[in-house]
């Protein structure tokens, strides 16, 4: 199996750390509103490669973890928006959020850890703490715990802005006036946050408040999978300074970067442009699933190379309906499928090709298996 390493920028065979315990992270959603289309791509993508996985190194071998980002800025400003408890909003996000994936016919992964769970809070707590007794971390008085980004004394050469191409010493010169100009260098990012008035809250030995977004990832990743992992994924979105910072703060704490291999899917566009909340031009997996089958959406994602942005449009999800009309009366019908065609395979393979991947189904018993792989029979 061959895959597109962001942090080295080459296509790699993938090799594992363990054959018997394959571990993929993959960053999930933050849960204040329900999930919309540029959100289903990850979905799909992870899940099969995760279905790939399995079937390579067997089910038991390979474990999942997608977290939800539970405790954010985002969730608090729409639960006072409405005058909901932030816990409570987020929960119906996530019930949302499910509901989506399990539509899209994605498997449950393994793990679903969410920050605000007791064992996260507290591996969040211990891992600030080690690195301000390495000196990575620093602290503001009355504002919060940061991380140094010149301080990272990484025992395998990494050098911060690796993952994302970003200089050093343009992020520490800063390109930008800072707002807070207790940082060290621009670049610094905060651990953890001192309570404000009215938000959610956690004591720590330096004072009540709540974790930066990094560190929450690097925390639920290490408990369930550990500090070195095979896959780390998400959307290209998050390559800066999300998984940036990541690594940054585990190779700060660990002494290496905490996962081998790091996969990005690019965007759902509309007419070129990303979609996305802010954009104010997305579509909710539930609009679109009024509109077409989710297992026309989920053939639309799959048709185009995950590391390729796929536009979204009412010709193009008509056109997978179509396909699919074509196809799904026949493969239904099979009532002995064949195994699946070297060719299928060896296209998923390099790098999960699945346009190629569906031009090499064969026969309509091939197709029949091959449709029932990809999660759309």
């Amino acid at each position: 199996m061959k895959l597109y390493n962001t942090l080295t920028r080459t296509k790699e065979e993938f090799t594992p750390l363990d054959p018997q315990n394959i571990r993929l992270y993959v960053c999930g959603v933050t849960p204040y509103d329900d999930p919309h289309l540029g959100n289903a791509r990850p979905m799909v993508v992870f899940d099969v490669l995760f279905r790939l996985l399995r079937h390579t190194y067997g089910e038991s071998a390979v474990k999942y973890a997608r977290n939800f980002t539970d405790i954010d800025d985002k969730i608090i400003a729409r639960a006072n928006e409405l005058g909901e408890d932030p816990a409570t909003l987020a929960e119906r996000f996530i019930h949302s959020y499910h509901d989506d994936a399990a539509a899209l016919g994605c498997l449950p992964p393994t793990y679903e850890p969410r920050v605000s769970e007791t064992q996260v809070m507290e591996g969040i707590i211990t891992f600030i703490e080690k690195l301000l007794k390495k000196g990575s971390a620093y602290e503001i008085p009355g504002d919060g715990i940061y991380l140094d980004i010149t301080q990272i004394d990484g025992n395998d050469g990494y050098q911060y802005g690796k993952l994302s191409g970003n200089k050093l010493e343009d992020l520490v010169a800063g390109a930008r006036v800072e707002a807070n100009t207790a940082k060290r260098n621009s670049g610094d990012f905060a651990l953890w946050k001192l309570a404000k008035p009215g938000e959610p809250q956690w004591k720590t030995p330096w004072g009540a408040g709540r974790p930066g977004w990094h560190i929450e990832c690097s925390v639920m990743s290490e408990q369930l999978l550990g500090d070195k992992f095979d896959l780390h994924g998400g959307g290209e979105d998050l390559q800066f300074p999300h998984h940036e910072n990541e690594i940054a703060q585990s190779v700060a704490c660990h002494g290496h970067i905490h996962a081998n291999v790091w996969l990005h899917n690019a965007f759902i566009t509309v007419g070129g442009k990303r979609m996305g909340k802010s954009m104010g031009n997305f579509t909710t997996i539930k609009d679109a699933l009024e509109k077409y089958s989710p297992e026309a959406i989920r053939l639309w994602l799959l048709q185009t190379h995950y590391r390729k942005p796929v536009d979204y449009s009412d010709e193009a999800l008509i056109a997978a309906e179509n396909r699919l009309k074509k196809l799904l009366p026949k493969a239904l019908a099979v009532t002995n499928p064949a195994p699946m065609p070297q060719g299928f395979l060896d296209a998923l393979k390099d790098d999960l090709n699945t346009p190629k991947a569906l031009g090499k189904m064969g026969s309509i018993e091939e197709t029949a298996t091959c449709l029932r792989f990809l999660g759309l029979l």
